[in-house]
């Protein structure tokens, strides 16, 4: 399988379609609503609320989640193969996206965290071209409206803010101007959200203040869930050797977006001790900087046989966890 999506072809969006369908199937059969956590922010519960009296049935929101993963998956292999962060274009890191996502039950159904990966991935690729562009400040602005649509989607998101202000230090030459213009779109947001509450008479500062609690992520109660854990670690680890290795051979601009992907996860990795619930749907945020390394080490390892071993035992578990343990 790692073979097949180590090639450039478009019938591979096809076959990215049923792969991903074989893993998460029986999400359908065994359909959830909408999952919802204290550290959602008002965009997420106004959604919730907004879709509730439509009694929206189950299978309709798996469906969703299934579009938007997939909608993921291709988007962010589609970024890096424009940033070239793998030698030659592939379906690597579509393959793994879909893979990774299904080592959590949880990360299958409709939630905060779910949405706002999908605003992620596109501010990541909107960062990694920030040294090419020649006018930055439209794309600046659209960066930090993104964040800040992020932030109002799920509280703890809030960190993020740090990962785009990183980003301009690497990516751009210091100028305050910048800076200025993308503090302005981050708060964009939430002048709107002001506005629209004070004239509607529900002005309430909590509901729009980031508040959440920091504290440990909860160790980890069943052994499957270690087991997720470990097949997360395992190929990142791989990936994050075999892309050291070979930095040298990279651009200096993809040397700054793997750079900036490990920041990404260190902000997600941030943002698992500020979620303070004992569930693991906010370790989706870490999925993408991991999908990427999982297709390094997809890509990079030499012999054909050690990557089709790694794929097949991610593949085997995840189709027992998704099909006998739901």
């Amino acid at each position: 399988m790692t073979g097949i999506f180590k090639q450039k072809t478009s019938s591979n969006i096809v076959l990215l379609l049923v792969y991903g369908l074989v893993l998460k199937f029986n999400c359908f059969l065994h359909p959830a609503g909408p999952i919802q956590q204290p550290e959602d922010h008002f965009l997420y519960n106004w959604l919730i609320e907004w879709l509730k009296p439509l009694h929206i049935p189950g299978v309709l929101y798996v469906l969703i989640t299934f579009l938007l993963l997939y909608g993921q998956a291709l988007l962010f292999n589609r970024i890096c193969n424009d940033q070239k962060l793998l030698p030659r274009p592939n379906y690597l890191p579509a393959m793994a996206h879909m893979l990774t996502t299904s080592l959590f039950v949880e990360w299958n159904y409709f939630s905060a965290p779910l949405l706002a990966n999908t605003f992620l991935i596109w501010t990541f690729y909107r960062m990694t071209t920030l040294p090419t562009i020649q006018k930055p400040a439209a794309a600046i602005l659209g960066i930090g409206i993104q964040m800040g649509i992020v932030t109002l989607l799920y509280k703890p998101a809030v960190v993020f803010v740090l990962l785009v202000l990183l980003a301009l230090f690497i990516m751009r030459p210091f100028r305050l101007r910048e800076w200025a213009i993308n503090v302005l779109g981050i708060t964009m947001p939430y002048y709107f959200l002001a506005l629209v509450l004070y004239l509607g008479n529900k002005w309430d500062w909590n509901k729009i203040k980031p508040v959440f609690n920091i504290g440990l992520p909860a160790i980890p109660s069943s052994v499957y869930t270690t087991i997720s854990i470990t097949l997360l670690i395992v190929p990142f680890i791989i990936g994050g050797y075999y892309v050291q290795a070979n930095l040298n051979k990279m651009y200096i601009h993809v040397r700054k977006s793997w750079s900036l992907l490990l920041l990404y996860l260190i902000m997600a990795m941030l943002i698992i001790m500020a979620d303070g619930g004992n569930n693991y749907i906010s370790w989706m945020l870490c999925s993408v900087p991991i999908t990427a390394f999982h297709a390094a080490a997809y890509y990079y390892i030499n012999s054909r046989r050690l990557p089709m071993i790694i794929h097949w035992i991610l593949f085997g578990y995840a189709i027992y966890l998704n099909y006998w343990l739901i």
